[in-house]
């Protein structure tokens, strides 16, 4: 059936109203910048990994990447800081459905997951090392010593770029051993199911700290300068106005006696502080 022109003028006109309608909501939508400033109030994902983010046994969430987001998301006007648990594999995953506004977590800016995210500027570098048994028994000081002896077994947190950097040395994925969390990593290496897990300094040590008798982190570990790791918050890739707002108080603040007293508990001092900017790690 055809419209008779004044009906197909008036359909042609609704049509129009319809798509300037929409436009216009769409121009006026609410980004999450503005949505944590009117609302004050922030939602934060996180994996349980002592130092960088965490939960006590009080039910208290902390860590080096929550303190800085509640110092940096204050200096936003957000208030409120709610924390949201996930595996350290789903934290990706759920940033992008929207469980949460950004990443705190201690997680490193790389080129793949920069594809994935909107990284802001790193807050902090670190190097790697690896827990052993007591003594190191298969004397492992590198990635390239697990690579070197096919019945070492690596334990490693699923979706960290510690499996990658293993794999780039040379480590074949028989030998390594996928593991949700650093209290699997630990576990692994004390039923002798790993014969190491590999994790940043800070981290191992700590779970070193939690079972001295029948762990220990290696003190000397020698590894690619392209290695070390460069932690940030991450963002969604349509929230690049929060995430440059977050950069211009991060840049400002990183490196003041106020910052290294807030990551001091974990194990953080100025020799952790660096000038990367997110722009240049994400280049490869």
């Amino acid at each position: 059936m055809k419209l008779k022109p004044a009906l197909r003028a008036i359909s042609a006109f609704g049509a129009l109203c319809i798509a300037a309608g929409a436009a216009a909501m769409a121009a006026h939508a609410e980004t999450t910048l503005q949505r944590i400033q009117r609302t004050g109030e922030v939602r934060i994902g996180y994996a349980n990994e002592k130092p960088f983010a965490y939960t006590t046994p009080d039910g208290t969430v902390t860590g080096e990447s929550p303190e800085i987001a509640r110092k940096i998301f204050a200096k936003l006007g957000v208030k409120k800081v709610d924390a949201v648990l996930t595996e350290w594999g789903s934290l990706i995953p759920g940033l992008r459905a929207g469980r949460f506004d950004v990443i705190a977590a201690g997680m490193y800016v790389t080129p793949v997951r920069c594809k994935q995210v909107a990284f802001a500027d790193p807050q902090y570098q670190i190097h790697d090392t690896l827990l052993t048994l007591p003594g190191n028994p298969k004397k492992l000081h590198s990635y390239a010593d697990v690579s070197k002896n096919p019945d070492v077994k690596l334990a490693v947190m699923a979706g960290s770029v510690e499996f990658g950097y293993a794999r780039d040395s040379g480590v074949k994925d028989a030998q390594l051993l996928q593991v949700p969390d650093t209290t699997a990593q630990l576990q692994a290496v004390r039923a002798r199911r790993a014969d190491a897990a590999a994790g940043t300094a800070l981290t191992m040590k700590d779970l070193a700290a939690k079972a001295s008798d029948q762990v220990e982190a290696i003190q000397q570990f020698s590894d690619d300068p392209k290695h070390t790791g460069y932690g940030a918050l991450a963002f969604r890739p349509e929230d690049t106005d929060l995430r440059d707002a977050v950069n211009k108080q991060l840049h400002a603040w990183l490196g003041t006696p106020d910052h290294l007293s807030t990551v001091a508990p974990f194990g953080f001092d100025k020799s952790n502080v660096t000038n990367k900017t997110a722009a240049q790690l994400c280049g490869g």
